[in-house]
């Protein structure tokens, strides 16, 4: 009998730590589970509790952190947690023994936890601490400053399950025609050879043995990453990627983008930037392909299996087979929804509304500091560059005939400058923060 891979029993990112509001609790969904992310006043480090009050099962998301004690208030009847989840203080108790006596009773559940190459970690298995501590994070070798490495950190929202988004990470000969314009081009498009190095319950290594060396690793349940050499140059460009099951048709992409060359340009473009012109672009080209090819896969499966519902003849789609064996073999093809009481039929549909599905702002833009911040200073100058405009006309309009032309002229050509900035804000840049419809016809 095959050994059975245990999904809750793996340590997870869950976000890039410079995204998180350390002032507020943060409500984050991991293998069907609600989750709480918040950080104690009197601690450096992120705690992450089940986003459930043990009073009335209130959201402790919607709680705060309180000014006085620094714990976890629940916004409902304002029992305290502290950073390990104990209970300090219930409002309505008559007899302050009450909290004492009942510690055990009335705390919430909380989850081993840690921070490490700029992400925060858990891991969901409150009843295995002992096995969190002895297991190492699925860290890449790539993300070493110490080995002159630079990376930044980006996170989405998908509207696809978790096996999709494995799957088309580890499917190379997408890019040329997913991300045509973006990150490939259709027109150079040629077979890839992948070769299995290895292939265990723990770890899928293949290589790409054409052009530019590259290896590929999966380290399950989220780990997959591309290695590229550039020759005997010594210059590496990676791309690493956790795949976070969300729920059954939603997933999270948390991902790191290495490179041991080019550090200047990496510290001079804004990370927002990089955002909204390249990463945004990438996810936006598959949402609609793979949200589609999900529902009707799982509609044949049904009545057949993948391995004849799908047509894969060539060399490139050795990882995709490679991956959906590993599924099979290991967790039988599906993920575990059934313990956190999901039915994965609930979800299954295809969903053609291309606003909600490239909701830019609703699957990145509000979980991303970067552009979050970003968008906040881009309105607040469009209200400048609006009231700027507004009194400037005024002024010019009533100045004396005399100064009118030498000094009206000038304010009012500054004045229409400002509203073209206003008009390339409110048209161009802020709605990129929001949803760019991606029509691969159109590319």
């Amino acid at each position: 009998m095959q050994p059975e891979f245990n999904f809750f029993q793996h340590w997870y990112p869950l976000s890039p730590i410079e995204d998180i509001n350390p002032q507020r609790p943060t409500p984050v969904t991991l293998l069907g589970m609600r989750l709480v992310i918040w950080k104690p006043q009197s601690s450096a480090n992120y705690r992450v509790f089940l986003d459930q009050c043990p009073h009335r099962l209130a959201p402790l998301s919607e709680g705060r952190i309180d000014d006085k004690t620094g714990n976890l208030m629940c916004s409902y009847h304002g029992w305290q947690f502290d950073d390990q989840g104990t209970c300090t203080h219930i409002p309505q108790a008559e007899n302050p023994e009450l909290v004492a006596k009942n510690q055990d009773n009335f705390c919430v559940i909380s989850f081993p936890v840690r921070q490490e190459n700029e992400l925060l970690w858990v891991w969901p298995d409150a009843k295995s601490t002992e096995l969190a501590a002895t297991t190492p994070l699925p860290l890449s070798p790539q993300l070493d400053a110490n080995q002159g490495f630079v990376w930044s950190n980006y996170v989405r929202d998908l509207e696809y399950d978790w096996q999709t988004l494995i799957e088309n990470v580890a499917d190379p000969s997408h890019v040329p025609f997913s991300h045509h314009g973006v990150q490939g081009n259709r027109d150079k498009a040629r077979p890839i050879p992948i070769n299995i190095i290895q292939s265990t319950i723990n770890l899928i290594e293949v290589d790409i043995d054409r052009g530019l060396p590259t290896k590929i690793i999966f380290e399950p349940p989220c780990r997959l990453e591309y290695t590229i050499n550039f020759g005997d140059s010594g210059k590496k460009l990676g791309l690493v990627t956790y795949c976070i099951p969300i729920s059954p048709g939603k997933s999270r992409i948390v991902a790191q983008f290495p490179r041991n060359f080019a550090k200047s340009l990496h510290r001079l473009t804004p990370r927002w930037w990089n955002h909204i012109y390249e990463r945004n672009l990438v996810l936006d080209g598959d949402m609609m392909l793979l949200n589609q090819q999900e529902y009707l896969l799982q509609q044949k499966q049904l009545s057949e299996s993948w391995k004849t519902a799908y047509k894969l003849p060539t060399n490139a789609d050795r990882l995709v087979m490679e991956f959906r064996n590993w599924f099979d073999k290991y967790c039988q093809g599906q993920l575990p929804w059934n313990e956190v009481g999901f039915s994965v039929s609930e979800n299954s549909k295809i969903n053609d509304n291309r606003a909600e599905m490239l909701d830019r702002y609703k699957q990145h833009t509000q979980h991303c500091s970067s552009c979050r911040n970003a968008l906040k200073n881009f309105q607040r100058l469009q209200i400048a560059l609006l009231v700027y405009f507004v009194i400037t006309i005024s002024g010019v309009a009533v100045l004396p005939d005399s100064l009118r032309l030498n000094l009206g002229l000038p304010l009012v050509i500054t004045a229409l400058l400002g509203l073209a900035a206003y008009s390339w804000l409110q048209f161009s840049l802020i709605p990129k923060f929001y949803f760019v419809d991606y029509i691969h016809a159109e590319k």
